[in-house]
């Protein structure tokens, strides 16, 4: 779908890549969703806003991505009413964000099936909505009985396995209800929202600068990305550009982040097919990787290094021989332990045909990321609509079509190799010149939106500010909202123990989608 078939007026929202906004009616935004599933849009996230202090009752905010780019709906929903259409039934990984934004804000679908709670586990009542303005954070409340209506599978020989929330290794919590015969999986169901720490509410109570330490710590592997996109909402909305370098500098940040999760997971994928040898390769080149952020860029994970504006470190011309250096260590060390991992019999008689996602579903789910590539997706924001300096760095998009835990892994293992490359051109002809630009404060009531290709997938930052150099709202979603009920789908048929190893192939994040 085109722009010029849009029947609203839309208007470029500043300083994101191919970026529109648009109000509608209740019966413009069913139609429009309608045509932009037909035409192959995809929906990227869905959330509100309570608009009653300016006399407008609450709006419904929708980002959906078309063949021109980004384009944000906007739909007011009535106080006294507040409900919206829904479009769970055009694109399915609505479903949840439909049901979350009913536990924050009261907003109610009309028509959707599925009016579980998702996010409110009993710690608030069911008629508190913390992002309503006039919900005060501090505010406790007695805990209520959870009562969640998990779905049961009944028959002959039929079994139920209940895993987490609380689980043996260090992750975060998430809760599994699996149906089974044998050790074949019939069904699983999830239930998250336990990691939920009332992030986007607490935005609201800080200043635009100090909301930006907050975005980097929405997922602690993805933050060189979350803060790449607030701060590329917050310059939209104040209307400045960083400087190149800054801008190189960032994408410079973001494959390594890249790099970092691949080798990491790579190493964990290996240990959960019985190939202890693989974590410890991995692990040690993830760490000398990690070793090398500290001491350039002054965290290992990147913490605070991608700020408004611009960039806080800066490499002097004595950091990229070393560099480089470890770019070519990576490369090699990585090509080994790939012909490893492919010629290992056990490792891919594990990884074959093991949780797959076939391309027609995974277009129905809406999967994105490296997991939507593996199986057919051929999206990645660096090169549909790559934000400087990707537009100069013709990224190759890596794709696969078997949709399994060993087309998984093959991704990962070629956008290691993307990323290398990428890094070693973002070195080799980094731009002089500053990597900060004075950022005035945004006026009220201005709108911007941050869109980047994190490691996992399209992360986005849309925000809404105030008045006094304030926040009004912020939205954060993670990719993960669109992978994990992909994940429901590929343990279907695979034996239980399996599962440990196609949950780590996608290795989706908690904390990134229990705001």
């Amino acid at each position: 779908m085109q722009l010029e078939e849009f029947p609203i007026q839309l208007s470029k929202i500043p300083g994101a890549v191919a970026a529109w906004q648009g109000m509608v009616n209740a019966e413009q935004w069913r139609s429009i969703f309608e045509k932009i599933h037909t035409a192959g849009g995809r929906l990227l996230a869905l959330w509100g806003s309570d608009e009653r202090e300016r006399g407008e009752g609450y709006t419904v905010h929708a980002a959906l991505t078309v063949h021109s780019g980004l384009v944000c709906l906007h739909l007011d929903a009535e106080e006294q009413r507040p409900m919206f259409p829904d479009i769970s039934e055009l694109f399915p990984s609505a479903k949840r964000m439909q049901r979350a934004l009913h536990d924050m804000l009261g907003l109610r679908p009309g028509g959707a099936a599925d009016h579980r709670k998702w996010l409110r586990h009993g710690a608030w009542p069911g008629n508190r909505y913390p992002l309503r303005k006039d919900f005060a954070p501090a505010e406790h409340f007695a805990p209520e009985n959870d009562n969640y209506p998990f779905i049961t599978v009944t028959g002959e020989g039929v079994h139920e396995i209940p895993v987490g929330p609380v689980h043996a290794g260090i992750i975060e919590p998430g809760h599994f209800r699996f149906q089974i015969v044998g050790e074949k999986i019939l069904r699983l169901e999830q239930r998250l929202g336990y990691a939920h720490k009332g992030i986007e509410k607490l935005f609201e109570s800080m200043t635009q600068r100090e909301a930006a330490k907050l975005a980097g710590r929405i997922s602690g592997d993805s933050t060189v990305a979350y803060a790449w996109a607030y701060a590329m909402a917050l310059e939209g909305a104040c209307q400045v550009a960083p400087p190149a370098r800054a801008l190189w500098l960032r994408a410079l940040l973001l494959e390594r982040e890249r790099i970092m999760n691949h080798l990491g997971d790579l190493g964990a994928l290996g240990n959960d097919a019985g190939f202890a040898f693989g974590l410890a390769q991995f692990s040690r080149l993830k760490e000398e990787v990690l070793r090398t952020n500290r001491a350039l860029f002054g965290h290992r994970y990147l913490m605070d290094a991608v700020i408004p504006g611009g960039v806080a470190h800066d490499l002097d011309a004595a950091a990229k021989g070393p560099l480089l250096n470890e770019i070519q260590r990576l490369q090699d060390a990585v090509t080994v332990l790939k012909n490893i991992y492919d010629d290992h019999a056990g490792v891919q008689d594990r990884f074959l045909t093991t949780g797959r996602v076939a391309p027609e579903l995974a277009a129905r789910l809406g999967l994105t990321g490296f997991a939507g590539r593996a199986s057919g997706q051929a999206w990645d924001m660096r090169v549909q609509f790559p934000c400087a300096p990707y537009d100069q760095l013709e990224v190759r998009m890596v794709t696969h079509r078997n949709g399994d835990v060993a087309a998984r892994v093959t991704v990962r293992f070629e956008e290691i190799f993307e990323s290398l490359r990428l890094c070693r051109t973002l070195l080799e002809q980094l731009p002089e010149g500053a990597t900060i630009a004075d950022l005035p404060a945004a006026p009220e009531g201005a709108f911007g939106v941050g869109w980047v290709e994190g490691w996992r997938g399209e992360i986005l930052v849309a925000l809404s500010t105030g008045k006094d150099h304030g926040i009004r709202r912020v939205h954060a979603h993670d990719p993960s909202w669109q992978n994990w009920p992909a994940l429901e789908y590929a343990v279907i048929g695979n034996i239980v123990p399996d599962f440990p190893l196609i949950n780590k192939s996608f290795n989706l994040s908690y904390s990134g989608h229990d705001l």
